[in-house]
């Protein structure tokens, strides 16, 4: 296969007649970076009991989700270039924090890709009990691996035919995901509605009050509706960005608020003792309560489909940011190769499922808290640039302003500061504060990194990648 380099401030896909990602495509990567489905879920009400587990699920996307996503579109439509976040932090605080950004950012994506990955072999063999009462992939460490591996091999080809490719793809899965979730929500519907029992009780679990119930579940659900910014990084492989943007951000948020909102209803009428939900494959069993093996098995086929959508998308948003960095200069200039047909990162791409592969032996239990903080850092940057590029830039051209001038921005950023302060603090008294070790050694990798990349393969050179638009190129967009 022959590749061919970046030219200095080159973007991705950006010859004319190469495809890009139209709204519903869009949609849809949102949807899989964030959600995917409610599998992931059910350590939330086994923690937090019936009650609170519906009420965060409520309540967690007003002062967490949709601030996010007012950010990204206000800064995705202001610069609509490839690496969003990296280039928006770069703009307002540095070169510094824009590679911290970056490399925070891209390090936090390799450990959630991979535990997707590993999260298809748990779903995989979820089918195999149910269908053929076959536990080979539970049996074996190996034979895991192996099913991990394999997707990864396959959606890395697929995600090296590019963005839109990607993007059709999410639309088959989500129907995979959303139909056997329908079918067990309008079943536990009708069960419930000739026995209708209070399914929300208890609120909150034996001896736990209502603030402890919240900071137990709080991580759970953060970890659940992350991911809103992850667009950003292909904003150049995007048709039409400033307008699609904002259109696909309106969509997606009730869109998936519902995607977990709905089974999990669903799973409590099921009459399944709420404290046995923490399995991360538990949703097959929900269903096979509720209408018998066979709607088990197909929400077991909907997890695989699941998982296999989120690993898709995750690496179209995370395999872009080592392009961007080596772009600028940071990493080997290897890495902005792009493939002569398709004109995708192909180098970026192999590299990064290289690194899932490696990290898909391993537990993730133990990452998901650390991955939370991770990605609470990456957003403070974000939502501190916007702030800075309100009070530096007043003039930007801002197609979409969230509004309320420099107050509004501020109010909107607090929200999600205030709740990543309160999740490390109630996790940090109930579990420990041994997390925040880890935390800190990705933390202080940054900054470490930036020396030695600078020293290595920088070298004083300028970043070719600009964040300024000429009216015509805002005209195409």
């Amino acid at each position: 296969m022959t590749v061919k380099p970046t030219t200095a401030g080159s973007s991705l896909v950006t010859a004319p007649g190469r495809p890009k990602l139209g709204l519903w495509g869009v949609i849809m990567v949102i949807y899989f970076t964030v959600a995917g489905g409610a599998f992931g879920i059910e350590g939330l009400v086994a923690g937090s009991a019936p009650g609170m587990a519906i009420a965060l699920i409520l309540i967690t996307p007003f002062i967490w989700s949709i601030p996010t996503a007012l950010m990204v579109t206000e800064l995705a439509t202001a610069m609509p270039v490839e690496g969003g976040y990296y280039v928006w932090v770069k703009r307002a605080l540095g070169r510094f924090w824009g590679f911290t950004q970056g490399w925070i950012s891209w390090l936090y994506g390799l450990v959630i890709a991979a535990s997707f990955a590993a999260l298809f072999a748990d779903y995989t063999s979820s089918f195999l009990r149910l269908a053929f009462g076959s536990t080979i992939i539970d049996d074996s460490a190996s034979v895991r691996w192996i099913v991990a591996a394999g997707l990864i091999a396959g959606f890395a080809l697929l995600n090296i035919r590019g963005a839109k490719a990607v993007g059709d793809s999410s639309k088959v899965f989500a129907v995979m995901v959303f139909a056997p979730f329908i079918t067990m929500f309008v079943l536990a519907g009708i069960r419930w509605a000739t026995n209708p029992v209070p399914f929300w009780l208890p609120v909150t679990p034996p001896d736990t009050g209502i603030i402890g119930a919240f900071g137990l579940g709080l991580f759970i659900v953060m970890y659940n509706f992350l991911g809103w910014d992850s667009v950003s990084t292909i904003l150049g492989e995007i048709e039409k960005p400033l307008k699609v943007i904002p259109k696909a951000m309106v969509i997606a948020v009730p869109l998936i608020i519902l995607a977990y909102l709905l089974p999990v209803l669903a799973g409590l009428t099921s009459g399944v003792d709420y404290t046995k939900w923490g399995d991360t494959a538990f949703f097959p069993e929900l269903a096979t309560a509720i209408g018998g093996r066979w709607l088990g098995i197909w929400v077991a086929v909907g997890g695989m489909f699941c998982a296999a959508g989120l690993f898709n998308a995750m690496v179209l948003s995370n395999s872009r940011l080592p392009f961007v960095l080596a772009s600028d200069g940071y990493l080997p200039q290897a890495l902005v190769a792009q493939h002569p047909r398709f004109g995708t990162p192909v180098i970026s791409i192999i590299v990064c499922s290289v690194i899932y592969a490696l990290l898909a032996f391993g537990p993730f239990q133990t990452l998901a808290v650390t991955t939370v903080l991770l990605y609470g850092v990456s957003l403070l940057l974000q939502f501190t640039s916007l702030i800075v590029l309100r009070f530096r830039i007043p003039n930007m051209v801002r197609p979409f302003r969230i509004p309320g001038g420099l107050p509004g921005v501020i109010a909107i950023s607090l929200l999600p500061a205030l709740i990543i302060v309160l999740a490390v603090v109630t996790t940090a008294r109930d579990e420990g504060a041994s997390f925040l070790w880890l935390a800190a050694a990705f933390l202080v990798s940054a900054p470490l990194a930036f020396l030695i990349t600078n020293a290595l393969f920088k070298r004083g050179q300028p970043d070719r990648l600009t964040h300024e638009m000429s009216a015509a190129d805002r005209a195409e967009l």
